[in-house]
């Protein structure tokens, strides 16, 4: 990978089961480094990366300039309880999060709603992962999708 990347966040981006033509939702993408790291590692994927901070989001975007022109990654300012898929938006095949509130326990007030919005977010069969695990755990949507 060329993106400057922590070992924690390697990791983590090396342990998504990340396969050619995937459509992955971040949540809580920061300043864009786990996002760049995906589009820079797997063949033909597209990432949408989402962060509730317009702060992380601007980051994020000036860091990268060359994976948005390539049409690989887009990022957006929106909270994940907030997220909603476009009309014309296809579904994602995974999600991941790491350090999210509404998904770590943090704010549970917030979690059932997130766990709503990404599980309509997902193809049926998408699955949704968190750091806390050996680096990931799956997290059970159902219910949700």
């Amino acid at each position: 990978m060329t993106t400057k990347i922590s070992k924690r966040l390697e990791e983590i981006v090396n342990a998504l089961p990340l396969k050619k033509g995937m459509r992955v939702l971040e949540i809580g993408c920061g300043p864009g480094v786990a996002a760049r790291a995906m589009v820079e590692k797997a063949d033909d994927i597209y990432v949408l990366a989402i962060d509730r901070s317009a702060t992380a989001i601007r980051q994020a975007k000036a860091g990268s300039k060359n994976q948005i022109a390539s049409g690989k990654l887009e990022y957006r300012c929106v909270a994940v309880e907030d997220f909603e898929l476009g009309a014309d938006e296809q579904h994602f095949d995974l999600a991941f999060a790491i350090r999210v509130g509404a998904l770590d326990g943090r704010h549970p007030e917030k979690g059932e709603l997130a766990l709503a919005r990404i599980g309509s977010a997902l193809k049926k069969k998408g699955k949704l992962f968190i750091d806390g695990g050996a680096p990931l755990k799956v997290i059970s949507l159902v219910g949700y999708q």
